[in-house]
């Protein structure tokens, strides 16, 4: 923990101390706010795996302060600290001050981009990671040959050698990879899906990037949903990635860029919403009044975006199911539903998805314990991070599966392959799957199994 500055400490001189620049340093009223209460450590997981207090929400408004008043450093000893930071927000809901640690958090991570050199090889991950995850075209190049890898029983040799272990970042990257299909490489949706019967609503849909290849039937589920509950669906096909893993990891031009394209996608569809299906992206499109805060020709278009984005179960849950829902299995299941972060501490959004699962007959809805604790997955983190992790993931796979649920409902594409693969790790067979596509079935009367 960072004390009071030694007399050693007040003689170093300007050239000694690499602060932070000058662009939207993390701004020393919102570190203010912190009264060192601790709330935040049991709630972190960073600190819960780690157990150092630089590696918790405390620890690391420290350090900002710290930076901001030249007692200490951004340099290889303070950074690995922000890295270090799931993003998860849990913090954020626990604190009793108020703190705002996601601006800060926020605002220091485009710091260490900027001013901490990484290197070679963390920057050549990152930059594979960025210049082709939130670009579904660049993606789709690579589908075949990943479908290829999948079939040939190339990565059932691969696992079995255990050739990876010696490349533990490719080695996480490989293990998430849930099963190619090759259809989502070439589906394209209407522009314009109307609404099944009375037209209630007009509602813009987002399809992500890593959502539309590798989970697009969760896509498909969502407009089938809509157009079930009265909404005509719009789907611009100039619309890209949301920003979200950019924006995660401080990727700050990129993120704005991004921005700035969905945007000016949805600018001219007369939409009455905009609707998301997955909890970070969510999360990122509702932040858009942050992202482009400095941008004067974009901010009131921003705004006027994020007061129409809605989480789908947000949206539903809000204007009411207005068709029969039937039973997706013969006999009683049951579903636990997996509290993605961005979607509980982020956007505040935990009842309604449970409220929506709550209307299928049959469905018997469990709690887990310790709902609230993140996953590991948190945009590329896993990636990034993979032995804090695998840890989280084994902890969160492990109270699903405690919970005796046939289902797991997961309302985020991240979380989804994080709780996949570690259920293949402890050899456990658990459907999961995403709310909307039990509605689906529902709605369509279809069992699930």
């Amino acid at each position: 923990m960072i004390t009071s500055t030694t007399s050693e400490n007040n003689n170093f001189s300007e050239t000694n101390i690499k602060g932070f620049d000058f662009k939207n340093p993390p701004a020393q009223s919102l570190v203010d706010q912190c009264v060192h209460c601790g709330f935040c450590l049991s709630t972190c997981p960073s600190y819960r795996v780690i157990g150092k207090e630089m590696d918790s929400p405390r620890g690391r408004i420290y350090l900002m302060n710290a930076i901001n008043k030249g007692e200490a450093s951004l340099d290889d000893n303070t950074a690995p600290h922000f890295d270090s930071c799931l993003g998860c927000l849990a913090c954020v809901s626990t604190c009793p001050s108020g703190v705002q640690y996601d601006q800060l958090i926020a605002a220091v991570r485009p710091q260490v981009e900027r001013n901490q050199p990484r290197n070679p090889w963390e920057n050549f991950l990152r930059s594979i990671i960025f210049n082709l995850f939130p670009y579904p075209e660049r993606l789709s190049i690579f589908l075949p040959l990943l479908w290829f890898y999948q079939v040939s029983g190339l990565q059932t040799l691969v696992r079995k050698i255990g050739i990876l272990k010696f490349f533990p970042r490719i080695a996480s990257m490989e293990s998430i990879l849930p099963r190619i299909n090759l259809k989502s490489l070439n589906k394209k949706y209407p522009d314009i899906i109307p609404a099944k019967d009375e037209k209630r609503y007009r509602v813009g849909v987002v399809l992500g990037c890593v959502q539309r290849l590798f989970f697009d039937p969760v896509n498909e589920a969502t407009v089938r949903v809509l157009t079930a509950n009265g909404c005509e669906v719009v789907i611009p096909k100039t619309q890209g990635c949301c920003g979200a893993l950019p924006a995660h990891q401080g990727q700050e031009n990129q993120a704005q860029s991004l921005a700035r394209q969905m945007i000016d996608s949805f600018a001219n569809t007369e939409v009455d919403y905009i609707i998301i299906n997955a909890a970070g992206c969510g999360h990122t499109l509702k932040e858009y009044h942050h992202i482009l805060a400095d941008d004067s020709l974009y901010l009131s278009k921003a705004k006027d975006f994020v007061n129409k984005v809605k989480d789908v179960q947000e949206f539903l849950a809000e204007v009411g199911l207005n068709k029969t829902l039937y039973p997706i299995t013969e006999d009683k299941v049951k579903v636990v539903y997996q509290d993605a972060c961005h979607l509980l501490h982020g956007q505040k959004i935990s009842l309604q998805p449970r409220q929506l699962l709550q209307m299928i007959p049959n469905l018997e809805l469990k709690e887990p314990l310790d709902n609230a604790l993140c996953c590991g997955s948190a945009g590329v983190y896993n990636l990034l991070q993979p032995d804090v992790a695998n840890e989280l993931g084994e902890q969160k796979v492990h109270n699903l599966l405690n919970t005796g649920a046939d289902i797991i409902a997961s309302p985020n594409p991240g979380c989804s392959l994080q709780i996949s693969k570690h259920l293949q790790l402890q050899g456990k067979k658990v459907t999961v799957i995403h709310p909307m596509e039990l509605l689906d079935y529902a709605i369509r009367g279809e069992k699930i199994c």
